[in-house]
């Protein structure tokens, strides 16, 4: 019984912070900024998701379609848990 309120408890506080960060990322700066940088690739959903992501936490995107990360440090630095660059 235990294990099961603890494993209950565990799903909300992982579906709860997924939640609050899309909440977050959804500013209007954010999705029209991130619309353009994402508008030409194929895995679109994906690319919205961390660019919003990465939106939220640096208040900045890097214009254009591809690159020009040095004008946002924030987001060119963020990585991912393998250590790869985490924002689109």
């Amino acid at each position: 019984m235990k294990l099961a309120f603890v494993a209950f408890v565990l799903i909300c506080l992982l579906l709860g912070s997924s939640f609050f960060e899309t909440a977050e990322a959804s500013s209007s700066f954010c999705s029209s900024k991130c619309s353009v940088r994402c508008s030409r690739t194929r895995k679109r959903d994906r690319c919205l998701k961390y660019c919003g992501i990465c939106c939220a936490r640096c208040n900045c995107v890097p214009p254009g379609y591809y690159g020009n990360k040095d004008r946002c440090p924030c987001y060119r630095d963020l990585k991912n848990s393998k250590g790869t660059p985490k924002c689109p």
